[in-house]
């Protein structure tokens, strides 16, 4: 693939907040700890704290691992190195995470992982004294079942039908066939489906944990270049996070640490992505995820018949930790608790809400991660390629709306001069000396005046518009090109990468889609890039 990079900015498709903190902004600069450059990891990697148990954290992730390689699946030579590696004290992550959506949802959710994969090699380049593992935190206690149950591959949605409750990571995947069979129709039998088939179909068949099943599936995919995947739903990790799930239900102090940095943005004008709550943690049992209330001096939780004293609350923390679910405000101080971590590779709306959090982990000392943009795509096939060149398209000019494509591209392809400008020139003059004389004449007759001068404005903007209007119809089949080209790289309007799943690209390309997109994206650049096949 040929790859090429627009800024984000140009795209349209980025908040005003992530371009701020690409771009330095001094104004977020309080929210944040290190930029995200080879500098910025310098400066963490002499101060980092790591309070993560490594031999716990081995022994956790040696037992998930083994899981897959007991059914007959051995995990490659690179994944068992990292996860040796992990005991060491010079070894750090590079973490990303998402939620278990079926068939790997998204095409952002291979970019996040992509990304992380190529940042860990660089930082190796740049610290060769030290170890760089790239890690897919697994959201398995998410109970939002809605949000993953689906894919869109072709432009066709792919539906796990299930009524499911609790947390999504201990789903038995037995119910999945019809979706299952669904999604391999679509891929064929031609190329590379045979391969993504039995990869799909291992992952749901052969393991009766969802979050059993994404592991095989991504690491299917990226096991060759070591990515360690986990499963923070365990006892050992939630203990060491126990002391913190104590003190914050009873003190509430990640409520008000980020409510008063929230405070802070919104004063800049930026946009709040998530809120907390008094107690920002969940229940978690089979079949069970609900939120935690304080009520009339007790701890009850919600939709159920559970409620605790305080004593009584302390003491199930201290014995079942793994009962208590962290929400979408303390996931990531538990996230940097139980892992090594210097790095966080998240989409715009999750750098944005990291943003919230680092008085938080300030108030329980914990070191905050450098938040890191990640790298966004859109695959360009060589058919819609050529339609671009042929259309004198620019990268830049893909993203703009079509109507706007299409009179830019009839304003420099046709053969008669569209623009009424200079004759608005001509005609503002004329309105000058109008104006003038009106006012010699009477004073009060000037606003007239310039109210007759803004209606013709208006009217020279609209023939502006219908000389373009009727053009446009002239170059009818040129310009069909246009619609064919943005509802294949943009469906439903929006980027690629938001709606549709990798599964054709990767039956296209095969394995070497993904290589492809380690090879290519570059974390630190922070550009689109657009991947263009030769």
């Amino acid at each position: 693939m040929d790859a090429s990079c627009i800024s984000y900015k140009d795209t349209g498709y980025f908040s005003p907040t992530v371009i701020d903190y690409i771009d330095d902004n001094a104004d977020l600069k309080p929210f944040y700890s290190h930029r995200p450059d080879m500098n910025g990891f310098a400066e963490l990697l002499k101060t980092k704290k790591v309070v993560a148990d490594r031999e716990i954290l081995f022994q956790v992730l040696s037992e998930q691992y083994s899981r897959i390689s007991d059914f007959g699946f051995p995990i490659s030579d690179l994944v068992s190195q990292n996860l040796e590696q992990l005991k060491s004290s010079n070894t750090y992550t590079i973490t990303t995470g998402h939620q278990l959506n079926i068939f790997a949802g998204p095409l952002y959710f291979i970019y996040k992982i992509a990304t992380a994969i190529k940042l860990a090699s660089q930082l190796k380049e740049q610290f060769p004294d030290k170890n760089f593992v790239p890690v897919y935190w697994m959201a398995s206690e998410d109970h939002d079942f809605a949000e993953i149950n689906y894919t869109t591959i072709g432009g066709k949605k792919v539906h796990w039908w299930y009524e499911a409750s609790g947390a999504t990571g201990r789903l038995n995947p037995d119910t999945i066939r019809q979706a299952l069979n669904q999604y391999k129709g679509v891929l064929g039998m031609e190329q590379h489906a045979p391969e993504l088939a039995a990869i799909v179909e291992t992952a749901y068949t052969k393991f009766d944990k969802l979050a059993d099943a994404t592991r095989y599936m991504v690491d299917s995919l990226f096991g060759k270049y070591g990515l360690v995947i986990i499963d923070a739903d365990d006892h050992r990790l939630k203990q060491q996070f126990a002391p913190i799930m104590a003190q914050d239900i009873t003190e509430q102090n990640s409520f008000k640490n980020i409510t008063a940095t929230n405070e802070q943005l919104h004063a800049l004008g930026i946009h709040i992505q998530v809120n907390p709550r008094e107690i920002n943690f969940f229940y978690l049992k089979e079949h069970l995820r609900e939120r935690i209330v304080f009520e009339a001096d007790t701890y009850k939780v919600l939709n159920a018949e559970i409620s605790f004293t305080k004593e009584e609350l302390l003491e199930e923390i201290s014995n079942y930790p793994e009962r208590f679910s962290p929400n979408v405000v303390m996931r990531p101080l538990y996230q940097e608790c139980i892992l090594p971590n210097i790095a966080y590779v998240g989409g715009g709306a999750e750098v944005v809400y990291w943003l919230e959090l680092k008085s938080n982990f300030e108030h329980y000392k914990v070191d905050f991660p450098i938040l890191i943009l990640r790298n966004s795509g859109l695959v360009i096939r060589r058919e819609y390629a050529s339609k671009i060149a042929k259309m004198e398209l620019s990268g830049a000019d893909i993203f703009k709306t079509t109507d706007l494509i299409k009179n830019d591209w009839v304003r420099k392809h046709s053969q008669h001069n569209l623009s009424l400008t200079e004759e608005w020139r001509e005609l503002s003059a004329i309105f000058e000396r109008i104006k003038l004389r009106s006012f010699k004449i009477d004073t009060t007759l000037a606003p007239s005046a310039e109210a007759v001068q803004a209606r013709l404005k208006k009217a020279i903007d609209n023939l502006e518009k219908k000389l373009v209007k009727a053009e446009k119809i002239n170059y009818h089949n040129r310009l069909e090109q246009v619609d064919n080209i943005k509802a294949d790289l943009f469906p439903k309007n929006s980027l690629q990468e938001r709606n549709e799943n990798f599964g054709l690209f990767y039956v296209k390309w095969g394995q070497n889609f993904i290589d492809e997109l380690v090879r290519n994206f570059e974390p630190l650049d922070f550009k689109f890039t657009l991947l263009t096949e030769e």
